[in-house]
Order: C-alpha cells, then sequence, then structure tokens
C-alpha cells in the first residue's frame, strides 16, 4: 500500500496519518503504565521483574520517537 494512502476501511477514518498517531500515543500510554508496573516491582523488590519493565518501557518509548519522526518527516495535508 502506498504509505500516503489509508483506505479507511479498518479505521473509519481515511487520514494517511491517523494509524500512526494511534500507535505513538499508544506506545506513549504503554511507557507510562509501565512505570507504576515498575513502582510495584520495586516495592516488592523483584529486579527481575523491574529489569523486564524496564526494558519494555525503553522499547515503547522507542516506538514512540520513530514514530514521531516519521510523523515529522511527512508532508503536511
Amino acid at each position: 500500500m502506498n504509505s500516503t494512502t489509508e483506505t479507511g476501511h479498518v479505521t473509519g477514518t481515511a487520514d494517511k496519518d491517523y494509524n500512526l498517531i494511534r500507535y505513538v500515543e499508544a506506545c506513549l500510554d504503554n511507557a507510562l503504565r509501565l512505570e507504576s508496573y515498575i513502582q510495584d516491582a520495586e516495592r516488592e523488590k523483584d529486579t527481575e521483574v523491574v529489569e523486564l519493565f524496564r526494558k519494555a518501557q525503553a522499547d515503547s518509548r522507542k516506538g514512540a520517537d520513530l514514530g514521531k519522526e516519521l510523523l515529522r518527516r511527512r508532508p503536511s495535508g
């Protein structure tokens, strides 16, 4: 599929950037949610789980950053 088109049959919108924006939002939401999971694991002194959640949080932040960069490079309108 051409990256400048979006059929809208799945998302309900023909906005070519809608899915990318929602992806960035989901990544950021996940990173925020993981912060509370990390705090819970730290209270329990469960370093293995803390490490797992920190890695997942870093991956979510990286996904958000990549998505934001792609949005910045795309022509608007």
